[in-house]
């Protein structure tokens, strides 16, 4: 009985601990790709994320890194709980960083999404998406970070894809940069085309009116899901709940709305991981592409690699369907 007595108080400590333990977050780390230099995305979401600390009584950190990659991995060590991301970034912090959707920007337009862009400077002699596929051999293409959605995934699938342009191998030099440095060296002239997106022109008109004349849209992608907010699953529920309930109220008072206005955003809305399916259809048809183009593969090798992928792809169409 007292045995039986002990391992009962023993097994209420360890409850209380442990829920003592997951009541404990006191400070978040909020992270944020590098679609422009630190300091103006810095500017721009400050007072967001005080307004986050005040509301939900968290210290809020803002967390910077030079790369995509290094605010998913920052995830996965549990060095960044909460982010913004692209859909393509959100993907790999879904399916390496123990990341989960829980909700995505509303435009300041109102729209829950933005479109990939390739520019040139206004006075380039490629007037057209078909004119980059013709001289592609003799330009220098500002390309975007490796787990950009709108800055490598659209463009390489929907734009580059149908002519069979390779954009990493193809051109005379590609560039590797965020969305900001893309578009300065468009200005300065220093490439000759570039990707970049409907939300970073925006952000660019206003921050730099008139480099932003400088620029000349010559192709649009389909419409991509805007972009998600991410943070771990293990993140404790008390914490969720607060962030969640932040976020999905903000943007209803005219100073909020003016804060937000200065991101191009007018709130947020609820998602999940469901709104990476497109980004997911993209990615498995290029590397269906890939497979299919290897001649160092045996047949058996390659029937056997398409037909993993194409069980991939029908799940996710199954997906999108049960979703109607």
């Amino acid at each position: 009985m007292i045995r039986r007595n002990a391992l009962a108080v023993l097994a209420a400590t360890s409850a209380l601990w442990f829920s003592g333990a997951q009541a404990q977050t006191r400070e978040v780390n909020f992270g944020f790709i590098s679609t422009e230099s630190s300091s103006n995305l810095k500017s721009a979401w400050q007072p967001v994320l005080e307004d986050m600390q005040k509301a939900t009584g968290l210290k809020i950190n803002a967390f910077f890194a030079t790369d995509y990659a290094g605010v998913i991995e920052a995830m996965r060590f549990n060095k960044v709980q909460v982010a913004w991301m692209g859909n393509k970034s959100a993907m790999e912090a879904v399916d390496r960083s123990n990341g989960e959707i829980f909700a995505k920007i509303v435009a300041k337009d109102g729209s829950e999404g933005y479109y990939g862009l390739i520019i040139v400077n206004k006075d380039s002699q490629n007037k057209t998406l078909d004119d980059v596929w013709k001289n592609h051999a003799g330009l220098t293409l500002g390309f975007g970070d490796p787990n950009s959605t709108s800055g490598t995934a659209v463009p390489s699938f929907y734009a580059f894809g149908p002519a069979h342009v390779d954009p990493l191998k193809d051109f005379k030099r590609t560039v590797r940069a965020s969305h900001e440095t893309n578009l300065l060296a468009i200005v300065n002239k220093q490439v000759d085309v570039a990707t970049n997106n409907t939300e970073n022109m925006q952000r660019f008109e206003q921050t730099h009116p008139e480099q932003a004349r400088q620029v000349r849209e010559i192709w649009r992608s389909p419409l991509i899901a805007s972009d998600p907010i991410v943070w771990r699953k293990d993140l404790d529920p008390g914490t969720k709940k607060a962030i969640r309930d932040f976020m999905l109220s903000y943007g209803k008072d005219a100073r909020e709305k003016a804060i937000l206005a200065n991101i191009e955003y007018s709130g947020f809305r609820a998602s999940s991981d469901a709104q990476l399916i497109p980004v997911r259809q993209i990615e498995l048809a290029r590397a269906r592409a890939a497979v299919e183009a290897d001649t160092t593969l045996s047949e058996a090798d390659k029937a056997r690699k398409l037909a993993d992928i194409d069980a991939k792809l029908a799940d996710l169409g199954r997906q999108v369907a049960s979703a109607k």
